[in-house]
């Protein structure tokens, strides 16, 4: 396997089939045909005298061997593509660029209006908005199916950047009809109401019930479910209460009719964070981008 014999051209063919999973997928992101990608994945496996991949369904999946290489390769080809960028500018006016990034759905409804609304000036630049599991993201960001993601505080290795994007607080959501609309809502009413929790999990407390446990009081819970906007619409025609973050509390009265409450007792603020892989950060497309999801933030 002496390297003088491996054209370096194919070790880029080979991580990118790695991270889309797909020959189809990996020609598009190389503006290769699909035979020519065939070819060069033919040459390494003739190389390593393994199939590398396999195919399960629609997906290209490592062999043990191809795993093992990846995470040694990935390093240096980063390192060299990081050279490479460095001496190169990037003009988002005239340069075509996909930009991946990660949210969950209320920050998709908060941060993809502005932000597309910002990128009208530059028809080459596309987005991919994607939602993946919390555990998933530092690898997604590292692999590079990820260029940023935008996420409340978490526990990262030191092999991922982030850094604070926006402070949010929680409000509360009341039907127009709630007495506590006009008398206001003092923290007994909002104890003696009735609640929706709103969370991909099945079971556990929200961030508000820890806070209202360090007072030695709690909430009645009547309904759980996955997003804020069929909560809120459940609040415009009951009794019932939602707590949720200020920004997308903003945009829902604007299409419900609720009316948004300031919380009856301090709450700690929602710091929403910016993630990014420190191997790629000095990458001057990513370094436009980062500035125009702050951009989007300040507004």
């Amino acid at each position: 396997m002496a390297l003088n014999r491996l054209d370096l051209n194919l070790l880029h063919v080979f991580d990118t089939i790695y991270r889309e999973g797909s020959l189809t997928r990996a020609a598009q992101a190389l503006h290769l045909t699909q035979p020519a990608v065939s070819h060069s994945l033919s040459r390494l496996r003739d190389h390593f005298d393994d199939p590398l991949f396999t195919r399960q369904g629609n997906r290209m999946v490592p062999t043990p061997l191809a795993r093992r290489f990846a995470e040694s390769m990935r390093p240096g080809l980063t390192q060299i593509q990081t050279a490479v960028n460095q001496f190169h500018a990037f003009d988002p006016r005239t340069q075509r660029k996909t930009f991946a990034l990660g949210l969950r759905d209320v920050l998709e409804s908060t941060f993809l209006p502005p932000l597309m609304r910002n990128l009208t000036d530059y028809p080459e630049i596309d987005v991919v908005s994607q939602r993946l599991a919390r555990r998933d993201m530092e690898t997604a960001l590292a692999s590079g199916k990820l260029d940023f993601a935008v996420d409340v505080l978490l526990p990262v290795s030191n092999q991922t950047s982030h850094e604070l994007l926006r402070r949010d607080r929680l409000v509360v959501i009341a039907g127009r009809h709630h007495p506590a609309v006009e008398a206001g809502l003092t923290l007994d009413d909002y104890l003696e109401a009735r609640h929706v929790l709103v969370s991909s999990r099945t079971e556990g407390p929200g961030v508000e019930d820890f806070e209202l446990s360090r007072l030695g009081v709690h909430r009645r819970i009547a309904l759980r479910c996955q997003h804020y906007f069929a909560a809120c619409r459940v609040a415009e025609t009951t009794d019932l209460l939602v707590t949720m973050p200020e920004t997308y509390a903003r945009i829902i009265t604007e299409q419900a009719n609720v009316k948004m409450l300031p919380m009856p007792t301090e709450m700690p603020a929602i710091n929403v964070h910016l993630y990014w892989h420190r191997a790629y950060e000095q990458e001057p497309a990513l370094l436009w981008f980062r500035e125009q999801l702050h951009g989007v933030a300040e507004q």
